[in-house]
C-alpha cells in the first residue's frame, strides 16, 4: 500500500486537483470537505499526511490541527487562503509543518508534501542532522564543523537541537523559546537574536547566513542543504 494522504478542503475543484496529482504520483488519497469528517477520516484511516485547509465549514482546520496535535504527530501542510503572516504563524504554533498560500502551484504543494515527508522520517528517527558542513549528533549531544569539534554552551545546544529536530522546518519564535528557556518565555525574542547570532557565528556566515536562516515575522530554519542566498 501506498503512502495515504489525506486531503481536506471544501473547494471541489482543489480537491479534485490535488487528489488527481498526487494519485498520479503514487499516493493513495482519501477526502474530507470538512471538519468533522476530517476528524473521523483522521480516526479511522491514520494517514501518512494530512493537505488541510484552514478555512472549514464547521470546526475550522485551525481546531482540526489542534485536536490532531493532542494524538498525533502525522505531517500536515496547511493551506491559507490569505498571505497573512498571523495566520501562519498560528498554524505553526498549533503544529502544523508547512504551509501554502492559495492560490498555489500544484508543483509547489507536492515539493512540500514531499518534504514533510521526508522530515517525518529523518532527522528525529536517525539522530544525526547534517547541515553543509555542519554535523549534529542528537544522540551523543555534540557539533562538529568540517569536522572539528564545536563547543556550544547548554542553552546554544538546546536552541540547535530544537532547530535540528525539526531540520527545513519554520520553528516559530514561541516554539523556540518555550523549548529552550520554558514556558512563560514566549515573547522574549531578544533571547532568540541574541542566541542566534551566537550560533551563526560558530557555525554559519553571521554576514550571510545559509544554514540558520531567518523567516521574517515567523522565526527561524534550519536548512540541511545551504541556501544559494543569505537568510537575513
Amino acid at each position: 500500500m501506498g503512502t495515504r494522504v489525506l486531503v481536506v478542503d471544501d473547494e471541489p475543484p482543489i480537491v479534485r486537483m490535488v487528489a488527481a496529482n498526487l494519485r498520479m504520483r503514487g499516493y493513495e488519497v482519501l477526502t474530507a470537505a470538512t471538519g468533522e469528517a476530517a476528524l473521523a477520516s483522521l480516526d479511522a484511516h491514520q494517514p501518512d499526511l494530512v493537505v488541510l485547509d484552514l478555512g472549514l465549514p464547521g470546526i475550522d482546520g485551525l481546531e482540526v490541527l489542534r485536536r490532531l496535535r493532542s494524538w498525533s504527530s502525522v505531517p500536515v501542510v496547511v493551506l491559507t487562503a490569505l498571505d497573512d503572516e498571523r495566520e501562519k504563524v498560528t498554524a505553526l504554533d498549533a503544529g502544523a509543518d508547512d504551509y501554502v498560500t492559495k492560490p498555489f502551484g500544484i508543483q509547489e504543494l507536492l515539493a512540500r508534501v514531499r518534504a514533510a515527508l521526508r522530515r517525518a522520517g529523518g532527522p528525529e528517527r536517525e539522530r544525526v542532522v547534517e547541515a553543509g558542513d555542519v554535523r549534529i549528533d542528537l544522540a551523543g549531544q555534540t557539533v562538529t564543523r568540517a569536522g572539528e569539534l564545536i563547543h556550544l554552551t547548554r542553552l546554544e545546544y538546546r536552541l540547535l537541537e530544537a532547530l535540528a529536530v525539526n531540520a527545513g522546518r519554520i520553528c516559530t519564535h514561541r516554539h523556540l523559546l518555550e523549548r529552550v528557556w520554558g514556558p512563560g518565555y514566549g515573547d522574549a525574542s531578544q533571547y532568540l537574536r541574541v542566541y542566534v547570532a551566537n550560533l551563526r557565528r560558530k557555525l554559519d556566515d553571521p554576514a550571510a547566513p545559509r544554514l540558520i536562516l531567518t523567516e521574517p515575522g515567523m522565526g527561524y530554519r534550519l536548512a540541511t542543504r545551504p541556501a544559494a542566498e543569505g537568510g537575513g
